[in-house]
């Protein structure tokens, strides 16, 4: 998959995994572990962004928490319209982007946010738009959480691969998100292994 056909086919998704699906699931394991991590480590007045949002199920969580200064990024216009409908504190309050995280990310200034997370968004980023994780790093100025599955799945990951497919139908990038991270200059504060995906913290140094 090139990364303009992964772009499209994230952004027409549909039934499951699309926006509609993650709003019937609603918060999960790792939105309570987002929780626990925001409660420690972030500030009620904290800019906070999410990459890959949908239809907004944590963001909600957390604005339900306090938190106020919200914005999201999602590839999939429909994301919004569910946002609406499910989540509409959220929708009225907060800022919210339509596109690929590699076309939005870099329009933002320099440590124009407290705190960017993402849950399993990261690990579909194809491998000619890894650049894209710099450009996560500038934009925050304090903390990076990422929520991505590695392989904690017995079905997910196994044998060291680098890239799973999911039903036969789309990748999963496998990726050492430690070393990404602290490549780029970045200091793991926490690593919490959760049933399908690892949360790791992260600070800029």
């Amino acid at each position: 998959m090139e990364p303009d056909d992964n772009h499209r086919y994230w952004a027409n998704r549909s039934e499951e995994f699309s926006p509609a699906y993650y709003a019937d699931i609603g918060q999960n394991e790792v939105t309570e572990t987002l929780a626990a991590v925001f409660d420690h480590y972030v500030d009620a007045d904290a800019a906070i962004l999410e990459v890959g949002c949908s239809s907004g199920r944590h963001l909600a969580h957390l604005l339900d928490a306090g938190y106020q200064d919200l914005t999201g990024i999602d590839i999939n216009d429909d994301s919004f319209d569910v946002m609406a409908d499910r989540y509409p504190r959220l929708f009225e309050t907060g800022t919210f982007h339509t596109g690929a995280i590699e076309d939005i990310v870099p329009e933002f200034p320099d440590g124009a946010f407290d705190v960017v997370y993402s849950v399993e968004t990261l690990q579909h980023i194809h491998p000619d738009d890894e650049w894209v994780f710099e450009e996560l790093a500038r934009v925050t100025s304090d903390l990076l959480v990422t929520a991505e599955n590695e392989g904690n799945s017995p079905r997910r990951g196994r044998e060291g691969a680098e890239v799973s497919h999911v039903h036969d139908d789309f990748p999963l990038y496998h990726r050492d998100w430690k070393r990404i991270f602290s490549d780029i200059g970045l200091a793991q504060l926490l690593s919490e292994p959760g049933k399908r995906d690892t949360v790791r913290v992260f600070r800029t140094v």
